[in-house]
């Protein structure tokens, strides 16, 4: 019997029993659009991740007051309020300092706002002029915080979309209103350009003030939450990162690196930290849903048993006219790959169809791998061949005449 008419009567066979079918390759569907759903969301929030660090700024170095780890220079822990304005000014305006284009000097904390009657918890962040150009922040409507705001100790802020909303309302202008920060007053004069982003990170939910009314009149602080440095260029980071770490050292009158009271983090390493986080979910997401390709497989290996006691008398009528073992394990091998084939393209458009409803409801890019399809799709096909194998092999180790005798 030749394999188009293996074919032929195996699908015939299949369609004989609707529900039973459907049932048997509803597991491999389940499996294959579970993991392609998966890894998809997976690599969707590792991309929207990478995408809010890079938004910060590129060529970014973030100096924050106590030690760690961190390129050339390694420390213990150290104070956490040991980095001031003074020190920001003075990395700019060092001669040693050669790879430095910007930088912007922040102090940040979190508090309640009211504006009226509505008020919200965000993140406030102290700030000089520079930090528009360090962290490519832009404004949307009015103006950012100026260097006479700053040297005027003014209350004045720049609000970030989403606190526009929680305070104000959608669709509503909120220059030249009124907030409170800490019981203090202040007028608003701008609006950031929304950049996107959710939880703690948002970076549409901040508050920006000049750096001088935050720390003298706001909460009362002398030192820096952390210090941007804006490098001149990508292959400039290194060499940026180790002047600024020396310098410091120096400025801090340390003469050991290790007893660095400060760390230096590179966009760099917060990015390949956040990937290697979100991959390791990506990866434990994914080993979890290959679990349901597994029991979709056995499924499809108890269907086949059932079909071939079923079809015992069958299987010994044919093998009695002469059918060789090879033409039966054929056929019940082709049953079993097209139960696995069938669910994994169905599977597949499950899959993807999920991935894309999932994003667009939680705001995530839309990513699909063509790796983790042609993944899917290749591992049904080997659980048809492995799953169905062991059916395909009794049913053509079958005796005819004790086939034949099988009630």
């Amino acid at each position: 019997m030749e394999l188009l008419e293996l074919l032929v009567e195996s699908v015939s066979t299949l369609t004989l029993n609707k529900l039973r079918t459907g049932l048997a390759t509803l597991g491999i569907i389940i499996g294959i659009g579970s993991v392609i759903t998966l890894v998809s969301l997976g690599q969707a929030s590792q991309k929207a991740v990478q995408n809010q660090i890079q938004s910060l700024g590129s060529n970014l170095l973030t100096v924050m007051p106590g030690a760690q780890n961190s390129g050339g220079i390694r420390g213990a822990a150290g104070s956490t309020t040991n980095l001031t304005y003074d020190d920001a000014k003075a990395i700019l305006e060092s001669p040693q300092i050669t790879t430095v284009k910007n930088v912007s000097p922040e102090y940040s904390k979190r508090t309640q706002v009211v504006a009226g009657r509505n008020n919200t918890n965000t993140q406030i962040y102290g700030v000089t002029p520079n930090y528009a150009e360090v962290r490519k922040v832009g404004v949307s409507s009015g103006s950012f915080i100026s260097q006479h705001d700053v040297d005027s100790l003014n209350k004045v802020t720049v609000l970030g979309p989403q606190v526009v909303s929680d305070l104000f309302g959608d669709g509503v202008n909120p220059i030249g209103e009124m907030i409170h920060i800490n019981k203090q007053s202040f007028r608003v004069i701008g609006v950031t350009t929304s950049k996107g982003g959710s939880g703690f990170q948002n970076q549409d939910d901040m508050i920006f003030i000049p750096l001088t009314t935050a720390q003298k009149i706001v909460f009362g602080a002398s030192n820096l939450s952390s210090i941007s440095v804006e490098a001149k260029s990508e292959d400039l980071m290194t060499q940026a990162q180790d002047q600024v770490g020396y310098f410091l050292l120096a400025r801090h009158r340390l003469n050991d690196p290790s007893q660095a009271d400060f760390s230096i983090l590179s966009q760099n390493d917060i990015l390949n930290t956040a990937s290697s986080i979100t991959g390791t979910f990506t990866a434990l997401l994914s080993g979890i849903a290959a679990i349901s390709l597994i029991v979709g497989g056995i499924g499809i290996m108890n269907i086949m048993l059932v079909t071939v006691t079923e079809r015992t008398r069958e299987i010994g009528l044919r093998k009695a006219l002469g059918a060789k073992k090879k033409v039966i394990t054929t056929q019940f091998l082709l049953e079993s790959i097209i139960l696995t084939g069938v669910g994994g393209i169905l599977g597949m458009i499950f899959g993807i169809l999920a991935s894309l409803i999932i994003s667009y409801f939680i705001n995530l890019p839309f990513t699909i791998s063509p790796f983790s399809i042609a993944l899917a799709i290749g591992v049904s096909g080997v659980i048809g061949i492995l799953f169905g194998w062991y059916p395909a092999k009794k049913a053509a180790d079958l005796q005819p005449i004790d086939a034949l005798r099988y009630e």
